[in-house]
């Protein structure tokens, strides 16, 4: 892989601990509530300021695509709707396969926990919903997927980025979920030739997730959640 790439992911790593890395200095001038939100303030800064030195770094990658031929704005809009219903469906037949052959119950403490961030700091919707996605797609299908599709096949390749995927999510008993949607974004990555297709499925997903969060209370959400379960269960065959 080239340097920067390895720059890109090292940028990426450093925002992801940016919240621990703040804390022992915040605490020297917040307590309690305060210290917490200034630390969700300055995770959102590290994030912005992760992503801005990112697509810096990227940028001779953008300045090389600009050269080629590029997908249409009717197809990328196409491919974009296709691809927000192909990682639904991946990520229902993997929920129900976790459920109903893992038994592993539906949930996810990480989807949890930032929207509790997020209820806190608002401002902090543009992480999981923008800023993410982005990330993410740069690093997991633009330079893992791609560096292993070079040296690979489109199936190894797909798997094992979207296995490192699942694993950084940090939940491992969800893994097939986010291995799933990963192999779905690598398709439309390589289907399309453009990094812009999963980007905007990836924050689509992340998007409706925040909304359906801070819409439905947790009563609402268990309830959706069996109905959704049912309505899986009758589609996909019951597995």
């Amino acid at each position: 892989m080239p340097k920067r790439y390895w720059l890109v992911i090292l940028t990426y790593i450093i925002v992801q601990l940016s919240g621990g890395i703040y804390i022992p200095i915040l605490k020297q001038f917040f307590s309690n509530h305060a210290l917490m939100v200034s630390v969700y303030y300055t995770m959102i800064a590290s994030f912005v300021i992760g992503l801005i030195v990112i697509l810096t770094l990227m940028k001779p990658d953008m300045e090389l695509k600009q050269t080629r031929s590029r997908p249409s704005t009717e197809n990328i809009a196409l491919w974009a709707i296709l691809g927000v219903f192909m990682a639904y469906f991946a990520q229902a037949i993997a929920g129900v396969i976790e459920t109903n052959i893992l038994g592993i119950e539906l949930g996810s403490e990480n989807t949890q926990n930032i929207m509790d961030i997020t209820r806190a700091v608002p401002l902090f919707a543009v992480i999981p919903a923008i800023i993410a996605p982005i990330l993410e797609e740069v690093i997991f299908r633009k330079i893992i997927f791609g560096s292993l599709y070079e040296r690979t096949n489109f199936f190894i390749a797909a798997l094992l980025s979207a296995f490192i995927f699942g694993i950084i999510h940090g939940e491992p008993e969800h893994l097939l979920i986010y291995a799933s949607m990963g192999f779905v974004f690598a398709f439309l990555y390589i289907k399309t030739k453009s990094i812009i297709v999963p980007i905007i499925v990836h924050m689509t997903l992340n998007t409706i997730s925040v909304i359906v969060q801070f819409t439905f209370s947790p009563e609402d959400l268990e309830r959706l959640q069996k109905q959704v379960d049912s309505i899986q269960m009758i589609l996909i065959g019951g597995i």
